[in-house]
């Protein structure tokens, strides 16, 4: 195989490449930074001749597609949620979420759960290797499987994406690359510097952290509440931890470079730390380019419960929005309004109870403003009509709010509600007690 003739061969502007495109397709875009944008606004330039083509996305990064708006041709579907979903769904109504158990999605290609019809792939990648390779870069999650399973895959060259060293699946071969497309230097990769944690988001890592111990495995979650634990577990003198995650964020680099983790007395993947993407800053992406540490996996090995539970004092840490009195958690949503994802928090909260000595710990500021500018805490009664229950309350393990720490397994009913109201904010607790004896959750005599 001669890899430049084949190459040029099959090097094709955006619009010559979507013509392969067919009315009725199922599109599967890259995912995070691996979707694509030259062929995603070349095929949104055929919406006057094509119809009913289903898009699948895994969080939708900037710049907003352009498919999106010709629902007449194209219906727009996420496995996770983003910012951008969020204003698609709320102010025009386009867009869809698929819930999905996250570690599963490889099987849902590979065992035709996903793909009742003829399927396309289109994502961004690495320029090709010597040997012939595109590497995925800040994406691996599905990708080799969706790849596996279509009829067509385009690859978006971008010179920005990084070269992210895998534990597996994480390059495509030219072989198996239908057409390729070059984008130029101007495309940037969209970046997110991270959260700037709150004084309740430091509170909540400092409510964590005593409960990390040496030889630890983090994994964190998005946002300021990660962070801040990052940044806490970079300065604490802790020894030897190890890192196993889905995401890898900033906080990564903090912990790693401070030489508090090193992964050392990991049981696998020893000296490593194994992500299935990254979001995050410029920093990150460059900190990810050929670095030997890091290992890009597939979410089916990352987020699998029984690899997690083969790590010790596995502690995960994961954002939500609500919890209920019955300790029922909402991760992902407002009422109606989907906001996130359930993504791998299932996963991981699962798999920590599984390793020896694991925790889960989910975490939430005790209050939030509505529209109208009005405090409601996010302990409350009961889940607002149309929320989604992410964590039933069998699974849960920790919660923590800036006011503490309470493993609620596996505790009654009454005490998982005393317990969650002694975290609540102080203005909230009585009403929040009255509640509870209306829900006969509460013995009276706890009341002090």
């Amino acid at each position: 195989m001669d890899i430049q003739k084949d190459y040029q061969q099959k090097l094709m502007t955006a619009p010559e490449a979507v013509k392969l495109v067919k009315s009725g397709d199922r599109v599967e875009y890259g995912a995070f930074n691996g979707k694509p944008v030259l062929c995603d606004q070349a095929l949104a330039g055929r919406h006057n001749e094509l119809h009913d083509v289903l898009i699948y996305a895994v969080t939708t990064v900037p710049p907003v597609p352009e498919t999106v708006k010709f629902p007449q041709a194209f219906t727009y579907m996420d496995w996770h949620f983003s910012k951008i979903n969020r204003v698609m769904q709320k102010q025009y109504g386009l867009g869809f979420y698929s819930p999905i158990i996250y570690h599963l999605a490889p099987r849902y290609y590979r065992e035709g759960m996903a793909r009742p019809r003829r399927q396309v792939t289109m994502l961004q990648t690495a320029p090709m290797d010597k040997n012939g390779y595109f590497n995925f870069g800040l994406q691996n999650s599905e990708t080799m499987a969706k790849i596996e399973m279509s009829e067509v895959v385009i690859v978006e060259v971008n010179p920005n994406m990084p070269v992210a060293y895998g534990g597996g699946e994480e390059s495509v071969h030219l072989s198996k690359v239908t057409a390729i497309v070059e984008a130029s230097q101007e495309q940037v990769l969209a970046a997110m510097p991270p959260a700037e944690p709150t004084e309740a988001d430091i509170k909540i890592a400092e409510n964590i952290l005593p409960f990390i111990q040496d030889e630890s495995v983090i994994q964190l979650g998005i946002g300021g509440i990660p962070n801040a634990v990052g940044k806490l577990i970079a300065q604490s003198g802790l020894k030897n931890l190890g890192g196993h995650t889905e995401m890898l964020s900033d906080a990564y680099i903090d912990m790693i470079e401070s030489g508090v983790m090193n992964g050392s007395r990991k049981a696998i993947d020893r000296h490593k730390v194994p992500y299935t993407f990254a979001l995050g800053s410029r920093r990150l992406y460059d900190f990810i380019h050929q670095n030997a540490g890091l290992a890009s996996y597939p979410a089916n090995y990352t987020n699998d419960p029984r690899v997690i539970a083969r790590l010790d004092n596995f502690i995960s840490i994961n954002n939500a929005l609500q919890v209920d009195l019955y300790s029922q958690v909402n991760g992902e949503s407002l009422g109606m309004y989907q906001v996130s994802g359930n993504g791998g928090m299932f996963d991981f909260v699962l798999g920590s109870q599984w390793a020896e000595n694991g925790k889960s710990f989910i975490c939430l500021n005790s209050t939030y403003k509505n529209s109208e500018g009005r405090l409601e805490s996010r302990i409350m009664a009961a889940l607002a009509p149309h929320s989604i229950v992410t964590i039933p309350r069998q699974l849960v393990d920790y919660i923590v709010t800036e006011y503490g720490a309470v493993r609620l397994k596996p505790k009654p009913t009454w005490q998982r509600a005393e317990e969650l109201i002694s975290i609540a904010h102080p203005d909230f607790r009585d009403e929040l007690i009255k509640q509870a004896e209306k829900l006969r959750i509460w013995r009276r005599s706890n009341k002090r």
